[in-house]
């Protein structure tokens, strides 16, 4: 009896480690996502001022992941 029950547990755990595994890169892509569209946006807005920036999936992630610098960064490059 008491060999069923520490399987169980350990199967628990495990299966608790293994979900944990399993959503922190879903966390890390969420959150590079929602970054990405953030920078999209600030893109945007700059391009509406008079300033032509092409906005693609990379200027978007320099934008959304180092905010104002980021944005400038990508000023400066195109």
């Amino acid at each position: 009896m008491f060999e069923t029950v520490a399987a169980f547990a350990v199967g628990i755990i495990m299966l608790c480690l293994l979900a944990k595994l399993a959503i922190i890169p879903a966390k890390l892509l969420w959150k590079l996502l929602t970054n990405s569209i953030v920078g999209a946006v600030m893109l945007w807005v700059i391009s509406l001022l008079g300033l032509h920036v092409k906005i693609t999936f990379l200027t978007a992630l320099i934008a959304g992941i180092f905010g104002i610098p980021g944005v400038l960064a990508v000023l400066i490059l195109f």
